[in-house]
């Protein structure tokens, strides 16, 4: 199954800049709230020195806190699996834990080595984590709320279904940015014009920067630097609405 909605060069791009790069990016098309289309603070990353993660979101449910009607505690990974070998493109896992509150680790070392096997880039949970030294091991970036020690009665309950984490509702397929500042999710029909203008945006802010690490700025100087800035954006911010029309 082709999930693979991009190019490598497109993701390429993506993933060499933050993810607070991406949201600044995002906002200039005007097309949604600035407030939407990213996690809120309860979603943090366990390993934020890893670079960032670009994929396509592979989504399920899960639970933890009574026993499985049937089949061991891991119920539903096999399926899983099954899954992820018929997806093309990079992979990123996102959970809705059902319970409330939270009783159990999402996932540990087994499943994250089995998910990057399987060609994922990441995973997200509105729930817990655990075997943290393991995953760090194998450079598997993972955005939790919190860590757990046990993994409870762990039951995956439904693939590729609608979830919502961290406030927001996110769709199988899904294109996600996440890094050490949170998570984002990019609008497909934004995400090439969004790869073109992270660069832009990083020579237009650089003005302002560049001057200040010059040494003994003057208030002339910082309010000129910061105009020529505006302007930069402004017209970055035309071209990327013009050219999504």
């Amino acid at each position: 199954m082709n999930w693979s909605i991009h190019t490598p060069d497109v993701l390429a791009e993506l993933r060499r800049y933050d993810t607070p790069t991406i949201c600044n990016v995002l906002e200039l098309f005007d097309a949604m709230p600035r407030t939407s289309s990213y996690l809120d603070g309860r979603i943090r990353a366990c390993f934020p020195q890893l670079p960032p993660m670009v994929g396509y979101a592979v989504t399920a449910t899960f639970r933890a806190g009574a026993k499985p009607k049937a089949g061991d505690v891991y119920a539903g990974l096999e399926k899983q699996a099954r899954l992820l070998a018929e997806l093309d493109g990079p992979k990123v896992i996102v959970f809705q834990d059902l319970d409330d509150p939270t009783v159990a680790a999402t996932f540990g070392e087994v499943m994250c080595t089995t998910y990057q096997a399987f060609g994922s880039v990441g995973l997200i949970t509105s729930g817990a984590g655990r075997d943290l030294d393991q995953v760090e091991a194998i450079k598997f970036p993972c955005f939790t709320n919190g860590t757990i020690c046990s993994h409870g009665y762990c039951q995956i309950a439904d693939l590729n279904v609608p979830v919502r984490v961290g406030g927001v509702w996110i769709n199988p397929g899904d294109l996600l940015h996440g890094d050490r500042n949170g998570v984002a999710v990019i609008p497909h029909s934004l995400a090439s014009a969004t790869a073109g203008g992270c660069p832009q945006l990083a020579t237009a802010e650089a003005i302002v920067l560049d001057y200040l690490k010059l040494g003994r700025p003057t208030a002339d100087g910082f309010a000129t630097a910061r105009k020529e800035c505006h302007r930069q954006v402004q017209e970055l911010s035309e071209r990327l609405k013009s050219g999504v029309r």
